[in-house]
Order: C-alpha cells, then sequence, then structure tokens
C-alpha cells in the first residue's frame, strides 16, 4: 500500500467526517478551509445546501486591520465575525467541519474566535 500525500490524506478525512457532520435548519454546519493565505468560513444548511453566513480573511475590514491573513491571529478574527454576523442572523449553535484539516493551529484558533463570539459547538 502506498503512502498517501497530505493532500490525498486531507481528502480522505474530510470526507470520512463529512459522512458524519450535517448541518440542519436548527443546528446549520460551519464549514472551515484554510489555503495558505487565507482562512474562510461558512454557515450552511445542508437541507437546502444553501450558505447562510460568511466570512474570510480576504475581506477589506479584517484584511486592513491585520499585518497578516495567515496566521492564528487572522484565524481568530474570521472566527470571531462569522460568530458575530451568525448572531445577527439569529443563529447561535452549529456543528463544527474542520475540513479534513487536524483540529490545531488556525483551524483551533477560529474554533476558539467562533467561541468566544458566542456560537456554541
Amino acid at each position: 500500500m502506498a503512502k498517501l500525500t497530505k493532500r490525498e490524506a486531507r481528502e480522505r478525512r474530510h470526507k470520512r467526517v463529512r459522512n458524519r457532520v450535517k448541518g440542519t435548519p436548527e443546528r446549520p454546519r460551519l464549514s472551515v478551509y484554510r489555503s495558505l493565505n487565507h482562512m474562510y468560513a461558512q454557515i450552511i444548511d445542508d437541507t437546502v445546501g444553501k450558505t447562510l453566513v460568511a466570512a474570510s480573511s480576504i475581506e477589506p475590514e479584517l484584511r486592513n486591520t491585520l499585518p497578516s491573513t495567515k496566521d492564528v491571529n487572522a484565524a481568530k478574527q474570521v472566527g470571531l465575525l462569522i460568530a458575530k454576523r451568525a448572531k445577527e442572523k439569529g443563529i447561535t449553535k452549529v456543528v463544527y467541519d474542520r475540513g479534513g484539516n487536524l483540529y490545531h493551529g488556525r483551524i483551533k484558533a477560529l474554533a476558539e474566535g467562533a467561541r468566544e463570539g458566542g456560537l456554541e459547538f
């Protein structure tokens, strides 16, 4: 059996996580995507396949205030921003979809920021 590349391992974890994590109207899914330079987060209702709220480090309100868009601090700010926008829409409980990434570093910082902002998961 050949060793998996990092990308293949992440994709395999992502499929495994997505088999169990489903967003409902009562508890939508907080999906996270991490690129080399930015963090993206969406709150999705999987029953209708609609994005309810989104935030990312590429938005001008965050990008202009942060020294870097690719560190733990930027991820935490994205978490706080998505929590603020979710509360405005009346969303307080979500399920966390880490997108196959390990719960460490920027993925963990985004989750902690969302929790600080008032989201429960």
